[in-house]
């Protein structure tokens, strides 16, 4: 099987494939507007992975000293204060990444929608397939 990530013409979506686009964006950003034949997909796709490696690369030790550091955060003793500024190289950069992920997520969602919007306009009249 040859797998290709080469967009062909652009042409009408049927309005079940532009559905399948839209969920597809939902569940990864950028593949669905790659699946519809949009080019800025790349972009979007691009974007998400950069967020989400953003997100697990500083995420991850965030975590582990979460965890190791549990006293100073939830203890009898504790300094909340110190343990932000302590953490805060870590942090900022998982957050920008979280921050990076859901404007990828919120554009693709606005491509998918102008995807079933055009399907709608080029597709069948309105009335659902006929079950036997």
């Amino acid at each position: 099987m040859k797998i290709s990530l080469v967009l062909g013409p652009r042409q009408a979506l049927s309005r079940q494939t532009a559905w399948g686009c839209l969920t597809t964006n939902l569940a990864m950003p950028g593949a669905g507007s790659i699946a519809a034949g949009r080019p800025i997909g790349y972009v979007q796709l691009a974007f998400t992975t950069i967020g989400f490696a953003l997100t697990t690369l500083f995420g991850i030790p965030l975590i582990a000293w979460g965890v190791a550091h549990w006293d100073k955060l939830y203890g009898p003793r504790r300094d909340v204060e110190a343990a932000f500024h302590s953490t805060w190289h870590l942090m900022k950069w998982a957050l920008i990444g979280i921050g990076i992920f859901f404007f990828t997520w919120i554009w693709a969602f606005l491509t998918s929608l102008q995807i079933v919007y055009s399907a709608r306009q080029s597709g069948e009249s309105g009335v659902p397939p006929r079950l036997n």
